[in-house]
């Protein structure tokens, strides 16, 4: 039976090349291009990617006189320069050459009812979670596997960019002694690679300055395994490689693995729906939790149903390592936002273009930026937490 605080946790990412996030990324992106037209767009947008070829489908509504059809050429556009900005121009999946079928049409009268009175758009439930285990306040094994990722992809569009393609994933082991993370005991690491003439050996040559740059000191220990390329090639990459959906990564999205999930994907998603507003106002309200030294590790549940504003139930749990109860927990975060899809719209300001960002790398876990995005991860309740109970 494993020990309760001595075990291994494993959690992996993907790139933004790996071809659901490449999905995730044109729906997030067209997302955004709605929002600038209206900020009240809605948009359920989801996206299929294979050789050479892009669909895109789902419903929009806007609040203004502009129809489904003037869209196209926006859609076609968007589609493009987000698959020239993740890298590709291979063979098999290049953004010039792309076949795109555009199947976006108008939101469903039966949906849009119930959110024009202010409900949600759907129901669901969902979850936040936040821990001390680093200093974003996430799993440790995600979010460095995220960290790695993201380090490798600023290497392959400037000094690597020869040599790595965009399609590339991680996996992480963790060692946790007493509950606390304290090294790699494995790392799995596949990425594309241009010359077919390289090995395993050479690209864990190539890549594993980054890794050891990214990790806390002394994580990667004599013992630690690697994989990588464990195949041995990797050149045909992304959706020419295998097939992309919207949709298709929602734990390596949230906290890969270290805490439930209701089962809603985010991307292409306006923030009427309450898989993703909620989502975000769950982690929101997880991270000031523990920020606020009121418990080490917190998950929350909301669950919501179609047009009906306030949420039908609240559920926290802090795995007794709370500070003060969890009644007082929950009654003081009550106070401080409107949990109803409205209400969280305007306390984090969604109504932004701030939703392409968030394709990849995980929609939490990352900085809070003065143009709106990520303001989930703010840390702003800390102080009015505290002071609604003590």
């Amino acid at each position: 039976m494993t020990d309760i605080l001595n075990y291994d946790f494993t959690s992996e990412s993907v790139s933004e090349g790996h071809p659901d996030k490449v999905c995730d990324k044109i729906s997030d992106s067209i997302l955004d291009e709605l929002i600038k037209l209206d900020k009240k767009a809605r948009a359920g947008c989801e996206v299929f990617a294979t050789t050479n070829k892009v669909v895109v489908g789902g419903e929009v509504g806007l609040s203004n006189s502009m129809k489904i059809e003037d869209l196209s050429e926006l859609v076609v556009e968007t589609v493009r320069s987000t698959v020239r900005n993740i890298g590709y121009e291979q063979k098999g999946f290049h953004w010039k050459e792309l076949e795109i079928l555009n199947l976006l049409h108008q939101q469903s009268p039966d949906i849009a009812q119930g959110v024009d009175r202010e409900g949600a758009g759907d129901q669901g439930i969902m979850f936040g979670y936040a821990v001390n285990e680093t200093p974003e306040l996430m799993p440790a094994p995600l979010q460095y596997a995220q960290a790695i990722l993201k380090r490798l992809s600023i290497a392959r569009k400037n000094e690597l960019k020869e040599t790595l393609g965009p399609d590339s994933k991680s996996q992480l082991t963790v060692n946790y002694i007493d509950g606390i993370p304290q090294n790699v005991k494995s790392i799995v690491l596949s990425t594309q690679h241009f010359d077919e003439k390289l090995t395993s050996e050479d690209i864990k040559e190539i890549i594993s300055p980054y890794v050891l740059e990214t990790l806390p000191d002394g994580w990667i220990t004599e013992n630690t395994i690697w994989h990588v390329n464990p195949t041995g090639k990797f050149v045909i990459g992304g959706p020419d490689g295998d097939a992309g959906l919207t949709g298709r990564k929602i734990i390596v999205d949230t906290y890969g693995g270290a805490a439930p999930h209701g089962g809603g994907a985010f991307s292409g998603k306006d923030p009427t729906k309450v898989d993703r507003s909620a989502a975000y106002a769950a982690r929101y309200l997880a991270k000031n939790i523990v920020s606020a030294g009121l418990a080490k590790k917190c998950v929350i549940q909301l669950s919501y149903a179609i047009g009906v504003s306030q949420p039908l139930s609240i559920y926290l749990n802090t795995f007794n390592s709370n500070t003060v109860s969890e009644d007082k927990i929950i009654s003081s975060i009550l106070k401080c936002i409107d949990l109803s899809p409205s209400g969280i719209i305007k306390h984090l300001n969604l109504q932004k273009p701030i939703y392409s960002k968030t394709a990849a790398y995980g929609h939490f876990g990352q900085n809070y930026s003065d143009d709106g995005s990520f303001s989930w991860e703010n840390t702003d309740l800390t102080e009015i937490l505290k002071k609604n109970i003590y």
